[in-house]
């Protein structure tokens, strides 16, 4: 087999010690697969060209370490750093969070059509908005996208619901709506429905907000699955902080180990084909308990997928190692195509 030269784009400002790409990459860098891997952050200033500007595939980037780890100071994205131009490397991880705009996505695909990138940017330009749920609305509560305050207030009317901005994340910007009040997930005083709908007017016009059923179920909590080349690499079950619906462990809810139960394999079975059609090798799976007491998809995420070294410390199993193994056969076998 072919020793591979690869590189993860990341943004390093927000980072902590929890942050997933850290034991991701030195995993990575070990394999024997791997012959060189590189990191380049979206704050280092000299990198503009690249992130902002999309003027060249030359980024300033940290050889990956065995000894590289997360530092507080992000001193080890803007010292030490070498030139390394992307057309010269075999796969490009992505691990971008929002907000990432789809021409930088766009940019990706025209100026680097022989890399292998996971995932790949027109798979994430597709499945990332959360109006993606609606091409598997099956495994869904009942939802509809929105682009006026009408089409809000009549869907509101059939049940609770909450809103969704189509690609915020961590539980950003979500609301509940109920009995002509809208409800942030941290609490506070409510807010009539007509005032709110007025400040997101041309979020709706524009790519719409998505509506979906509030389910009354939501204190048992929000399961985690990540799912990688189709197989399960762990899962956890995150509980909203008392006094709020959200589970989000951003937003301060607390995380435990879980098993996906039958209803989410079913789930994983169908939508891992479906998404790696789309160029998705790597997805975390987001699952509520339902009304009718079965557990329903909630959200899919593509872009920055979290929790590795995390469910491999709650399952005492080799996550890490596996993951690294089923991306590095995924750019193998796309090489060899």
């Amino acid at each position: 087999m072919k020793p591979l030269r690869g590189a993860i784009l990341t943004d390093h400002r927000a980072h902590s010690d929890q942050n997933s790409v850290y034991a991701l990459a030195t995993a990575l860098s070990a394999h024997p697969q791997v012959a060189q891997l590189h990191i380049a952050s979206r704050f280092n200033p000299l990198n503009d060209v690249f992130f902002e500007h999309q003027a060249t595939t030359v980024v300033q980037a940290l050889e990956v370490q065995e000894d590289f780890a997360f530092d507080a100071t992000g001193q080890q994205f803007q010292q030490n750093t070498h030139p390394v131009d992307l057309t010269t490397v075999d796969f490009v991880l992505l691990r971008l969070p929002r907000p990432v705009d789809d021409a930088f996505l766009q940019y990706l695909i025209a100026a680097l059509p022989h890399v292998v990138m996971i995932n790949h940017p027109a798979g994430i330009i597709k499945t990332s908005s959360k109006a993606f749920l609606l091409e598997v609305a099956q495994w869904c509560p009942p939802m509809q996208l929105c682009h006026t305050a009408e089409a809000v207030q009549a869907f509101a009317q059939k049940f609770p619901i909450v809103l969704k901005p189509l690609r915020e994340y961590g539980g950003k910007g979500i609301v509940r709506v109920e009995n002509g009040q809208v409800y942030a997930g941290k609490g506070g005083p409510p807010q009539a429905l007509e005032v709110y709908l007025k400040h997101i007017e041309d979020a709706m016009a524009g790519e719409g907000y998505l509506a979906m059923q509030f389910l009354q179920h939501v204190d048992q909590g929000d399961k985690r699955i990540l799912v990688v080349g189709g197989q399960i690499m762990g899962s956890s079950l995150r509980l909203p902080p008392k006094g709020s619906w959200l589970c989000n462990v951003a937003q301060g809810g607390r995380s435990l180990p879980a098993e996906p139960d039958e209803a989410e394999l079913a789930m994983i079975a169908a939508l891992a084909p479906r998404l790696q059609q789309e160029g998705i090798l790597m997805f975390g799976m987001d699952t509520l308990m339902g009304n009718e007491g079965q557990r329903v998809l909630s959200e899919i995420n593509t872009l920055s997928i979290g929790g590795f070294p995390q469910a491999e410390a709650q399952t005492g199993q080799p996550v890490l190692k596996r993951t690294a193994d089923l991306i590095l056969q995924h750019i193998q076998s796309q090489l060899t195509t």
